[in-house]
């Protein structure tokens, strides 16, 4: 697994960089925001494993910034703890109301801190809320989200593979392979608030086969978006030898070495009103096979 992504909100930047400097001490990855619009931006941007949110910000307040975030459709899954001056018993329920995972009072104790981070964490994986790479719905939340739209119309799913990626991840190594998971999971997010709705749904199904639920207009041109920014951004992770000559060399099942290409996307879309769904491994079946054969199209 790569390193966990801890934003934290806090306006006080003595707090904000002691927090900072100490967590990634422990090896995660943190970022600041100091407004609570800016932690909204900043989670669009890149999914974070968990938020320390402040509730009182400059601007809109942290409850504000929890209660949008359960209310988007990508971002609900986010472990968050409060950190606050508040010890009021009602401040408390109000955030654990609004779907907050934590609570914690300054002044506080680090070490607790540090705790509850970890067990928060945790925990979203251990109930599949979370992949541990991507920071991306996986799982149960997948599950849920499948369940909630196969009575509805208009939606489109689209299943999403990298190829080539084991091969990649044999010759470069886990860290590499973990790399190209998180540059995908930004990249999909990327292409969806572009052409799509904040209320589009984007999980990591596992491996590297991640999925988007949007509307089946939008569908084509998110497809064909990403697949043209995966095939010219992913080559940023080759080495230049492998960019000169335009291809790497990985051993196949027997061990010998053979001619790989670059990583690319193929996407099946599964268009809403063209089936008639009783279960949702029918919705994964059939996305499935409509990816697998984008597979043979491409390689036709």
């Amino acid at each position: 697994m790569g390193k966990a992504r801890l934003l934290i909100v806090e306006d006080d930047p003595d707090i904000a960089n002691m927090l900072k400097i100490y967590f990634s001490s422990l090896d995660y990855e943190v970022e600041i925001a100091p407004r609570g619009k800016d932690a909204l931006e900043k989670t669009r941007q890149g999914m974070p494993h968990l938020i320390i949110l402040d509730i009182m910000l400059p601007d809109i307040d942290g409850y504000e910034v929890c209660r949008t975030l359960r209310m988007n459709t990508r971002t609900s899954h986010i472990p968050v703890i409060f950190l606050t001056q508040k010890d009021e018993r009602s401040d408390k329920l109000q955030g654990l109301e609004l779907g907050a995972d934590d609570y914690i009072t300054k002044p506080f104790d680090i070490e607790e801190l540090k705790l509850r981070v970890q067990g928060a964490i945790r925990r979203a994986e251990r109930e599949s809320l979370t992949d541990p790479r991507s920071g991306l719905p996986a799982g149960r939340l997948i599950e849920d989200q499948l369940r909630q739209i196969i009575r509805e119309k208009g939606w489109a799913l689209l299943d999403i593979r990298i190829n080539h990626f084991e091969a990649f991840r044999d010759v470069y190594g886990f860290v590499a392979g973990d790399d190209v998971l998180r540059f995908t999971a930004m990249l999909l997010s990327e292409v969806v608030d572009e052409l799509g709705t904040p209320d589009d749904f984007i999980g990591h199904a596992g491996g590297d086969n991640f999925i988007i639920i949007t509307s089946e207009t939008a569908a084509p041109s998110i497809k064909q978006r990403l697949k043209t920014r995966f095939a010219e951004e992913v080559l940023s992770h080759y080495n230049f030898i492998d960019r000169q000559q335009g291809y790497m060399v990985a051993p196949n099942k027997e061990g010998v070495l053979e001619k790989v290409p670059f990583m690319s996307l193929a996407i099946g879309i599964l268009p809403s009103s063209e089936h008639n769904f009783t279960d949702i491994r029918e919705i994964t079946e059939l996305a499935a096979e409509m990816r697998r054969q984008d597979t043979l199209a491409a390689e036709a």
